[in-house]
């Protein structure tokens, strides 16, 4: 089967979230599969610049305020999927994020340059761009790439179909009213059954009314869209496509996260040859200035300091995991306010709290190897990688029981500990208390260390590889372009 997938950054090239590590990983565990696999992405610096043996496939006339279009096709470096970038300087030749410029405020364009990601999408799926190649299913990924369904469905090809996977539903794709005419539709999609919401344009809708199934990252997190509490608006329309809605687990990049072979850390290790694990915790103590202790349990954090983080839950617990002994070693960036907080916090606690503002992917797999637990407390979290990572690092995750991270994390509660099942903490309540609760829980089993070690050899034996989502979406995919 004939695939294309569409979205708006890639791991290692552009990332600034999970979306990146699934476009990086999942195309890979489907041409494992068989399948016949594409990736379309925009021509951000770091994409043009990277993708090997590019060659002209199309030139585009002047559209959505870009006078220059060239469609490329070429490989992406160390996979070597087959991908085409959209060639479009005015654009997408800039500085700062994919979403953002430097100074952190909204690129004023963005409905017209993920508009277009969308336009060449569709125009790829039906056959109009690349005469060599036609997808049978195109599979668009996050408000960016939505656009591509309502494109499909203003002009529909017979033979293509189409999946939509909502990475985070908090982030929509908002735009002014005004900015429709822009899109190049007819005035029937501005409407409660198209695009419009509140009177603003919404590309996430495009892809929850028009993709013919709509896919998350995590069965939970498909069922939590559906309710108030989750659904940031759209739980209606989520709701009204019943059955259509599905969920399905991200991985893990085993070529990527593996302690055995990660060259990055201090030393390796795996679930039968531990002894390397306390020598990254020594590293990373001393890297991080942190008193150099063996007994004290390291609680990293590798976030977005966002509330959704649940990153305030931290700051409330800290004086309980210092009281009792523990270390908190931090990398990351976002609100101002919890970046000073966590400063102020690391000055107040010398050897005892670390943070380190920025992301650093180096640093991100060194403090995963070295903390004993790595924390995710996220008020929501559609699958979460990052606990995923500590998993098959040994680093026992501390994580709130909602989405994705319900669905692979089982609780060391005293009958998952006896049936041998348990693989890190949960709690419930987003409040400092549920998760002060569950980080004494923590330090209690890693101050007996024969069970602390029986736990993380069951949490390093989970299999949350990609092949098994990979077989998941094969079956979707077949379902879909099966002859009715």
């Amino acid at each position: 089967m004939r695939v294309l997938h569409v979205g708006a950054e890639i791991f290692p090239l552009v990332k600034t979230g999970g979306l990146a590590d699934v476009l990086g990983a999942l195309p890979q565990a489907l041409i494992g599969q068989g399948a016949d696999v594409r990736l379309l992405l925009p021509g951000l610096p770091a994409i043009a610049d990277a993708v090997l043996h590019q060659k002209i496939v199309a030139e585009i006339g002047p559209s959505f305020g870009a006078a220059r279009i060239t469609l490329r096709l070429g490989q992406m470096p160390y996979s070597h999927v087959p991908a085409y970038v959209i060639d479009a300087p005015f654009l997408y030749r800039r500085p700062g994020s994919p979403y953002q410029a430097s100074d952190g405020s909204e690129w004023p364009d963005n409905a017209q340059r993920f508009a277009l990601l969308g336009w060449v999408g569709a125009h790829l799926a039906s056959g109009e761009l690349d005469p060599t190649w036609q997808p049978e299913l195109l599979h668009a990924h996050d408000w960016h790439a939505a656009m591509a369904c309502a494109y499909l469905a203003a002009h529909p090809p017979a033979s293509t179909a189409t999946v939509f996977t909502v990475h985070n539903l908090a982030y929509q794709g908002l735009f002014p009213s005004g900015d429709f005419p822009l899109l190049g539709l007819s005035s029937r999609f501005m409407a409660s059954t198209g695009l419009e919401y509140h009177q603003q344009v919404s590309f996430m809708k495009a892809g929850l009314k028009f993709a013919q199934r709509v896919t998350t990252v995590s069965p939970t997190y498909a069922r939590e869209i559906g309710t108030h509490e989750f659904g940031f608006g759209l739980d209606g329309v989520i709701r009204g496509r019943g059955a259509d809605v599905s969920g399905v687990l991200n991985g893990v990049d085993g070529a990527v996260w593996d302690p055995s072979t990660d060259a990055g850390i201090a030393a390796r290790y795996s679930a039968v040859q531990l002894a390397g694990k306390a020598r990254c915790k020594q590293a990373l103590q001393a890297e991080l200035g942190l008193a150099p202790r063996a007994d004290a349990p390291v609680f990293g954090v590798v976030s977005r300091l966002t509330s959704q983080k649940g990153l305030d839950l931290v700051l409330g617990a800290l004086p309980g995991l210092l009281r009792r002994g523990g270390q908190l070693a931090l990398q990351g960036a976002g609100d101002a306010a919890l970046e000073a907080a966590f400063l102020a916090a690391a000055k107040a606690h010398p050897g005892e709290v670390a943070v380190r503002i920025g992301y650093d992917e180096a640093l991100a797999h060194r403090l995963i190897a070295g903390a004993d637990a790595i924390l995710v407390p996220s008020r929501f979290e559609p699958c979460g990688l990052t606990q995923l990572y500590g998993l098959r690092y040994g680093t026992l995750p501390v994580v709130r029981r909602v989405g994705g991270l319900a669905d692979t994390v089982v609780d060391a509660s005293d009958d998952a500990l006896q049936a041998d099942r348990a693989t890190g903490f949960t709690f419930d309540a987003a409040t400092p208390a549920a998760l002060d609760a569950a980080l004494q829980r923590a330090s209690t089993l890693y101050a007996q260390p024969e069970r602390w070690r029986r736990l993380m050899a069951r949490a390093m034996a989970q299999d949350f590889s990609w092949d098994g989502a990979a077989q998941k979406y094969v079956a979707l995919y077949r379902d879909l372009i099966r002859p009715k």
